[in-house]
């Protein structure tokens, strides 16, 4: 299963208070950038990302800065979590 493609139209898993718009027609795949898990030109697996509205997508790839980055991180971490949670009682992953 495109867990890519099955992000469209989610609602937003990353929550930034704040930022996040909650428009699920914005929503993409956010992936976690985690050392050993990524680096120049290579993705982590889609696994390991969060669905994401097109506001907090910004700051979590760090389009638009914010004091607090780690916020932002953790933000986005739970949001991996929240994702994971939801493919499962999909279906979309055991």
């Amino acid at each position: 299963m495109d867990l890519r493609k099955l992000a469209r139209g989610q609602q937003c898993m990353v929550r930034i208070p704040g930022v996040c718009n909650g428009n699920p027609e914005t929503t993409v795949l956010a992936h976690y950038r985690l050392a050993g898990e990524c680096g120049m030109g290579v993705k982590p697996l889609d696994v390991m990302g969060a669905w994401c509205c097109s506001a907090c997508h910004d700051y979590v790839d760090g389009r638009v800065s914010i004091a607090g980055r780690e916020t932002v991180r953790l933000a986005h971490a739970e949001g991996v979590m929240r994702t994971i949670s939801a493919l499962v009682r999909m279906g979309a992953i055991k």
